[in-house]
């Protein structure tokens, strides 16, 4: 959770009073670390009525430390927090059953959020919390010569969205972009180019045109299986770097790099890293060296294989009987050679779940390898590779195969996006500028927003009319309102400072939305600890709602309660709040890869 000083206090207050109040029962316990100030700064909890208060300590754990009831506990704690001295003024603690929950003095809360929120701008919520810590992020990974599709969506944008968060944070973050540029799926493509691509124009829509033959290769080798043949025998030319086989993979691989690159730049993602299979090459045999070399090899049936002594995981396939090597080999090569490489402090894969059974095989044997070889755990990656994984991407109900061409292209849900974007603005406001820019912003934004609607775990039913919905909970939605802002701020002609008088925002509205600005570190170091921008997603749809309620607040005669009046020092503390409601807005959209207009 977030390190403010509201939260610092209480966590500090709560040490003391437990130390306090339980002193006999606190010594005999053997767990002095829960009660610490850095442990209890941690289990800090939010609640879900805003009017329980700002947080709340759950004390339930401490029933079995300290023999007694947690809403005993609680009363007792709360209490000889509330009479220890020094700005007890700050921060009230009240017992709510098994919580401890923390009452925050809103002047104090105002002056001190609206202060960090306009002197640091859009480093609000940054800190240090990753300081010397490399992470290592995989995201995207299409393979080569297909067309980029929806399901590709998901993986990339969570991974970009997370290489965000995590520089915010202060870590040393590499995105890398692993592609699928190796393996027999290329020796079908040889062989359906060889066979049906002498007469096809690569100059123009060249990666639709692959996946045609790619489509093609399938369906005849339903009723000539000796196609199957063909395109090992074609991959094994292609392994033994046969000039044409080579030649031919080479550009296929042009190809979809230029047009993955053209996609990306659409959409806004980033990588450090661009690298693929084929650079794992000549890096597998000395994995596999090792392995045998530690014992944990066997063959079976003619193949290598590595028994895991898991009954719910099969052994893991090194090579093939021919000789030939799989996925599975590479990604353990390319375990190791990023583990030597950079000496990451976490190594995320942001993958689909079916490919949940691949990753715990291939950390499985890491694990096996370094405890054979006797590692200390400064030496070893095991626990500290991830898979961070997610839920399908369905259109209309159903699940996506590239075989069998059932596939729906990204730029065709794009273009469709921005087209009707377009169609709102030149209805809602015509003379506005840029007007094909801005729908771009709008309609990409809306693609990319509805696959952070739910938490990353569960899947993604892509329905047209769901995913262009620009009302609502939607990305359209928040770049309204931050454009809302954006206009209010043209409008004013005052300075924008914190030196304001904060009881002039001590409605129940502006404090919802002052207790949600106050919320935003926290936010984004949650999203990091559960590798889940739909946390961000979420919280900007509570601020851009509570603010919404300020922005449209009627007075007691009906009239509109405006942001900025004739009453200067009204207008300049709701005028500071905007900047910090369009501050967090602006950044919040940027850390889920979503550009904010001005204008809409």
């Amino acid at each position: 959770m977030s390190s403010d000083r509201f939260r610092l206090l209480f966590a500090k207050k709560a040490s003391e009073a437990f130390r306090a109040a339980y002193s006999e029962e606190y010594a005999a316990s053997g767990d002095e670390q829960v009660f610490n100030e850095e442990y209890l700064l941690q289990q800090l909890e939010q609640p879900k009525d805003p009017s329980m208060g700002r947080f709340a300590l759950p004390v339930f754990r401490y029933g079995r430390l300290l023999g007694d009831k947690p809403p005993d506990i609680a009363v007792k704690v709360a209490g000889r927090m509330n009479e220890l001295p020094g700005d007890s003024d700050l921060v009230r603690a009240e017992a709510a059953g098994g919580f401890i929950n923390a009452r925050v003095n809103p002047v104090e809360l105002t002056s001190d959020t609206l202060d960090r929120v306009l002197s640091q701008g859009s480093h609000y919520g940054d800190s240090d919390l990753g300081r010397n810590r490399k992470y290592l992020i995989e995201y995207c990974s299409a393979n080569i010569a297909k067309p980029y599709g929806v399901g590709h969506l998901r993986s990339t944008i969570i991974g970009n969205s997370l290489r965000r968060v995590f520089r915010k944070l202060g870590f040393d973050t590499i995105g890398i972009n692993y592609l699928g540029d190796w393996g027999t799926q290329f020796g079908k493509m040889i062989v359906a180019y060889r066979k049906w691509g002498e007469n096809v124009d690569l100059n123009s829509n060249a990666v639709k045109k692959l996946l045609d033959l790619y489509v093609r290769f399938h369906d005849e080798a339903k009723k000539n299986p000796s196609l199957d043949d063909q395109a090992r025998a074609a991959f094994k030319q292609l392994e033994d770097g046969d000039p044409e086989a080579v030649r031919l993979w080479e550009t296929f691989k042009s190809i979809s790099l230029a047009e993955f690159d053209r996609i990306h730049r659409m959409l806004g993602v980033e990588f450090d890293i661009i690298t693929g299979e084929s650079f794992l090459n000549d890096k597998m045999d000395a994995v596999i060296e090792r392995l045998e070399k530690a014992g944990l090899t066997r063959l079976s049936e003619g193949a290598l294989v590595v028994p895991l002594d898991d009954p719910n995981l099969p052994p893991c396939l090194l090579r093939k009987g021919d000789g030939a090597t799989l996925y599975a080999t590479r990604d353990l090569a390319g375990l190791v050679y990023r583990w030597e490489t950079y000496r990451f402090h976490e190594s995320l894969y942001v993958v689909g779940s079916a490919q949940a059974d691949h990753f715990k095989q291939a950390f499985k044997v890491i694990a096996m390898l370094e405890e054979a070889e006797g590692l200390v755990p400064s030496e070893r990656m095991t626990g500290r590779v991830k898979h961070i994984d997610f839920g399908w991407v369905k259109f209309e109900g159903g699940a996506m195969a590239t075989r069998s061409g059932n596939i729906i292209f990204l730029e065709d849900v794009t273009d469709k996006a921005v087209a009707l974007a377009k169609e709102k603005i030149l209805e809602k406001n015509p003379s506005l500028e840029s007007i094909d820019e801005t729908a771009h912003q709008i309609g990409v934004g809306a693609v990319i927003f509805s696959q952070f609607s739910v938490r990353r775990q569960k899947d993604v039913n892509f329905v047209w009319k769901e995913v262009l919905n620009f009302e609502g909970e939607t990305g359209p939605y928040l770049q309204y309102t931050h454009a809302r802002l954006c206009s209010l701020l043209r409008k004013y002609s005052g300075e924008i400072t914190a030196e304001i008088d904060p009881a002039l925002l001590a409605g129940a509205e502006e404090q919802r939305v002052i207790e949600l600005l106050a919320d935003f570190p926290a936010i984004v170091e949650d999203t990091a600890r559960t590798y889940d921008p739909h946390l961000i997603a979420s919280y900007l749809l509570r601020l851009a709602a509570a603010f919404n309620k300020v922005y449209q607040r009627k007075t007691s005669d009906g009239r509109s309660d405006k942001i900025i009046s004739d009453d200067v020092n009204l207008s300049a503390s709701r005028m500071a709040l905007v900047k910090s409601v369009q501050t967090v807005l602006h950044e919040g959209l940027y850390l889920l890869g979503i550009e904010a207009p001005e204008e809409m």
